[in-house]
């Protein structure tokens, strides 16, 4: 018999979650059983089954996805882009280990091809193993899978994507380089014609310095910019936002270019519809006066 793993955020049976990005404030899910821990070449790597939301994946001591909540987030992040593209038939997506978004893009029939460029394997191996429901969107004979940093995927491409998905986690450690202008360009440079980028941009009750300095340079990159929100109760103050952008300014991104009929969406979708697309770019009064003046 193996002794049962331990892991430093585990203690007396919770997990606690706490960052530097959310100071004066911590997560906490009671752990059933600790699955799976590594230090893999980029970040400490944590799987526990939980209590309350089945199984649950920590990079760098943060939750990125557990089997109860992660729909609301992999939907949105997916749906709003390639719903906002009129035709889109290539789509790239960065990070995203957990398989998360391919499963939501290959249910988009018109997509052609989705190449998923993730710079830890060892995220793939782990979400292959204890999240099988998110990982299936690697077996979709459409997903193309490149391990490696996002920022020198992108230098050699151009004119080569409709829609572009950054799926990262928050910018310290390896996904810092994925909130700074030049990433940006690199994926305005690789969009084709109308393309359109969605990224993760972390929250409004916590991080609106962050938001307004990124809303601030996409705004004289792109000429179709907006910010939206999903409420998701395991990451910090539930809720998560997305930057969209478009080559095309006189696209508007609030609206669903194409639309699945009702019972599509209530067979394909347990957060998205083309209601709530619209919705998520309303903001709070705090939120909108905080980030109207970016620049």
């Amino acid at each position: 018999m193996t002794d049962a793993l331990t892991h430093p955020l585990v203690k007396d049976g919770w997990f606690k979650e706490t960052g530097t990005l959310w100071p004066g404030q911590a997560m906490t899910l009671e752990v059933k059983e600790i699955l799976h821990v590594e230090r893999s070449k980029f970040q400490d790597v944590l799987v526990f089954q939980s209590t309350t939301y089945g199984n649950v994946l920590v990079l760098d001591g943060v939750i990125q996805a557990t089997e109860r909540d992660e729909f609301s987030y992999q939907e949105m992040m997916t749906h709003v882009p390639v719903f906002a593209h009129p035709n889109p038939k290539r789509v790239l997506v960065i990070g995203g280990g957990d398989g998360g978004v391919l499963r939501e893009v290959v249910k988009h029939e018109g997509v052609e091809e989705v190449v998923l460029c993730e710079i830890d394997e060892a995220v793939i191996n782990a979400s292959k193993k204890y999240l099988p429901s998110m990982a299936v969107g690697f077996q979709h004979p459409k997903v193309k899978i490149h391990v490696g940093d996002g920022f020198a995927f992108l230098e050699d491409k151009v004119d080569t994507f409709d829609v572009i998905i950054t799926d990262s986690s928050d910018p310290v450690g390896p996904a810092a380089s994925l909130f700074q202008a030049k990433f940006f360009e690199l994926m305005k440079n690789a969009l084709r014609d109308g393309g359109i980028i969605c990224t993760q941009c972390e929250c409004l009750w916590l991080h609106l310095p962050i938001i307004k300095e990124v809303l601030g340079f996409t705004r004289k990159l792109f000429p179709a910019v907006e910010y939206g929100f999903v409420t998701i109760p395991t990451y910090p103050s539930g809720q998560i936002g997305l930057m969209v952008c478009s080559k095309n300014g006189s696209l508007d991104l609030k609206k669903p270019q194409r639309r699945w009929t009702k019972e599509q969406e209530a067979k394909l979708c347990r957060y998205y519809n083309a209601e709530i697309h619209e919705a998520c770019f309303v903001l709070p009064q705090f939120a909108r006066a905080a980030l109207e003046d970016a620049k």
